[in-house]
């Protein structure tokens, strides 16, 4: 299929079979070329002005003019000529200052040389992506945000992870690289299903999704409480509205064959009408019933594939339910765009003692509220609200300094460690009930020491 990628389409078919990091040239049909080792002497300078302050940006320094370049384009001339020619025909270029020839190289190379990396996809790569294209999809979440999510939430292999997150999988694919399939995650999820689409950018293995589980956050007050029944399901529309988000509208195809088969019911009915009244057409009415019998083959097979679906996410739903009535995941990571604090009070139940949690919320005053609440609740501690700074650096020769355009915020971050809460010793709490709970090797030390 055809890609188009920042205004240039090209397609993917030569790119199959080569490594990762293969650099590739784009010619004019559109198809993928490996592109040659250049000699880079071909648009290397002799001369190089010491200032640029004589030089006079009117648009007129360039001689050639932009039918001109379409018509070298059109000829097939490479983008490398294209840039040679353009250098040749500036009349400011010998008075710029060396750093000013590289940095108008580079973006005349940029416009004119079609050349493409294939890299392979990481969390690093789909977070900058994603921040800086669409940062609105996945909460403004920045990647040194979700490196210290990463961290904070002691993400490796062999955990049993909880995460609810509402950034189009962002998160999720960046846990399940971290454990590198092995453990078991369940990810919480509002509405009909969950939201996998920056996960699927990843590339994971199949394997890697068997670890995988999935559990509504509609249903963890009836777990909670005790009263969770598979019975209590989505009803039919809801259940294809998760797999619609899930596998990008595969779902539509099906879905007008059920209204097609109304139609072909009413169309059957009215054929049966007509063939009571013309005896003569007994013929065409014969291909009608054999095309009624084919239809009606196909409507069974929906529906038995229908209710193997629906047995399927019954079946997994179960092995959810199961592993979060276990209480002993070994983490909780909340990103959502919902207010955490009656996420992370019911999800905290499901967390194991001594364990760490992480949320992160694009504002600061939903923290702090989630954050007093925590206190009054108790079980937990190291309770840190924290927002990381972040400046990128130009490291070049002779110029490295600090980019001018920096990020305004990342977003903020509730971190702490579950424990072990006896809220009747914490309430009764008096002097003497403390003295009472003190070794007694100790007691007799303080003896001594009043004695």
């Amino acid at each position: 299929r055809k890609i188009i990628f920042e205004k240039q389409w090209f397609y993917l078919d030569n790119a199959i079979g080569h490594i990762y990091g293969t650099t590739f040239e784009v010619t004019s049909g559109g198809s993928l070329q490996l592109k040659q080792e250049m000699e880079e002497t071909a648009t290397e300078t002799k001369e190089a002005g010491t200032d640029n302050r004589n030089i006079v940006d009117d648009g007129k320094s360039q001689k050639l003019t932009h039918d001109d370049i379409k018509a070298l384009k059109d000829k097939g001339i490479k983008g490398q000529e294209i840039v040679q020619q353009l250098i040749e025909n500036s009349t400011t270029f010998r008075d710029k200052t060396e750093f000013s020839q590289d940095k108008y190289i580079k973006k005349k190379k940029k416009k004119y040389e079609a050349v493409i990396t294939i890299v392979r996809p990481s969390t690093r790569i789909l977070s900058t992506m994603y921040y800086a294209r669409e940062p609105g999809k996945i909460n403004h979440l920045r990647y040194d945000t979700l490196a210290q999510m990463l961290t904070l939430g002691n993400v490796h292999a062999g955990n049993k992870m909880i995460i609810v997150e509402t950034c189009a999988g962002l998160v999720l694919g960046a846990v399940m690289e971290r454990m590198g399939g092995y453990g078991s995650i369940i990810q919480m999820y509002p509405g009909g299903g969950p939201v996998r689409a920056a996960t699927s950018c990843f590339g994971f293995p199949k394997t890697f999704y068997d670890h995988l589980h999935e559990f509504p956050l509609s249903k963890v007050d009836s777990l909670l409480s005790g009263t969770f029944s598979t019975e209590s399901l989505p009803s039919e529309p809801e259940d294809n509205a998760g797999v619609e988000e899930e596998s990008n509208g595969s779902v539509d195809e099906k879905q007008p064959s059920v209204q097609e088969t109304e139609e072909e019911s009413t169309t059957e009915s009215a054929m049966e009408r007509d063939q009571i009244e013309e005896p003569e057409t007994m013929d065409v009415n014969a291909e009608d019933t054999g095309f009624k019998e084919n239809q009606g083959k196909e409507n069974k097979e929906n529906v038995r594939e229908k209710q193997r679906k629906q047995q399927e996410r019954r079946k997994k739903l179960i092995e959810a339910a199961a592993l979060l009535k276990e209480k002993n995941a070994d983490g909780l990571i909340v990103a959502s765009k919902f207010h955490p604090t009656p996420l992370l009070l019911s999800l905290l139940e499901f967390v194991a003692p001594s364990r760490p949690f992480v949320v992160y919320c694009q504002y600061k005053e939903p923290l702090l509220e989630c954050y007093t609440k925590l206190r009054e609740r108790g079980g937990v501690i190291n309770l840190k609200l924290s927002e990381t700074w972040l400046r990128s650096y130009q490291v070049l020769p002779d110029r490295s300094h600090p980019k001018l355009t920096m990020s305004g915020g990342g977003g903020f971050l509730l971190s702490g460690i579950t424990v072990v809460s006896d809220r009747s010793k914490s309430d009764s709490g008096s002097l003497e009930e403390l003295k009472t709970e003190e070794p007694s090797s100790k007691k007799r030390k303080v003896e001594d020491l009043h004695c």
